[in-house]
């Protein structure tokens, strides 16, 4: 039974950016719409989440993968976050200074032990994937 709700997963966002690990640099991220096993974010990229290049660094994407899905597999009917055990991202285009992009992190699959998701990075200026995430998590046993 999924007991969280909208605010529940932005609380849970907040939680983790006013900490002092690595998490802050998801501060920019807002949570935009969840629904069970389905959490939708936006973050307008700056400065700070850019490599040399002036586009989003590559890490900042599969930290958004990583940590959307995570939160889309926590609001399901598991509720637990897991431990990653697959994470792959394929780069399509570029999201430069200013941009706005949306996260779709959605769960295709969860089973008794593992959990799969895949997540869509777009501009939301012109619905053009940015990245495109898939990943695994083991859930422990029921």
């Amino acid at each position: 039974m999924v007991t969280l709700t909208l605010n529940s997963v932005k609380q849970m966002m907040r939680v983790m950016v006013d900490n002092p690990g690595f998490d802050r640099v998801l501060s920019k991220v807002d949570v935009v719409s969840a629904s069970p096993g389905k959490v939708v974010c936006e973050m307008r990229v700056e400065e700070e989440h850019t490599n040399r290049a002036g586009t989003m660094h590559g890490g900042m994407t599969a930290t958004l993968v990583d940590i959307i899905s995570t939160m889309a597999i926590m609001y399901s009917d598991r509720g637990a976050p897991g431990v990653s055990v697959d994470m792959n991202i394929t780069y399509m285009n570029a999201a430069k200074i200013g941009e706005d992009v949306l996260i779709t992190a959605q769960v295709l699959k969860q089973g008794r032990t593992l959990a799969f998701a895949t997540v869509d990075l777009t501009s939301k200026a012109t619905g053009k994937l940015i990245a495109q995430g898939r990943h695994t998590k083991h859930l422990g046993s029921s």
